[in-house]
């Protein structure tokens, strides 16, 4: 629910630092909660998209490169403006599996070792666009690893079910 307080702007309106309003194609990008925006070291911002039907990796075709391409290029504008940090020192990246079902993007300094920012969950927003400009249904079709904590329900799952 606080994400659609957010894009409702129910919430924390004064700390959005940049929106797109296209219900299709836009976003919001605000500090996660995880950045006290004391210092760029640790930057660390979310792009909240407007559309509710996207959830995760697994739901982007090549029907959503429009919305994925202005969150790459539009976030970085924003955050170089904003905060002068260049967008070459940033890592752009979406989680699978995410800490919620809604589409959201990650945008780091690229020297903060960000929860979350390893190559076993993090995928970098430029390669998802380029695999999606390849293939429409890549993420649909690709076998995705992902890391999981001991006490998830999710590896439970997949454990009850001899996956794991």
């Amino acid at each position: 629910q606080w994400v659609y307080n957010i894009l409702e702007k129910k919430a924390e309106a004064d700390r959005i630092i940049h929106e797109n309003p296209d219900p299709r194609d836009g976003f919001v990008l605000v500090p996660d909660f995880k950045w006290n925006q004391n210092q760029l070291d640790d930057l660390y911002l979310i792009a909240l998209v407007h559309r509710r039907e996207v959830k995760s990796l697994r739901d982007l075709t090549a029907e959503h490169l429009p919305l994925l391409r202005n969150i790459l290029q539009e976030g970085k504008e924003a955050v170089e403006k904003r905060f002068g940090v260049p967008g070459s020192q940033l890592r752009i990246y979406l989680h699978y599996q995410p800490s919620y079902y809604h589409l959201h993007v990650h945008f780091t300094a690229l020297g903060y070792d960000a929860p979350g920012s390893s190559v076993e969950r993090a995928h970098l927003l430029a390669d998802v666009i380029d695999n999606l400009a390849m293939d429409s249904t890549y993420y649909q079709k690709r076998a995705l690893t992902f890391a999981l904590r001991a006490g998830e329900l999710l590896l439970k799952k997949f454990q009850e079910a001899g996956r794991v």
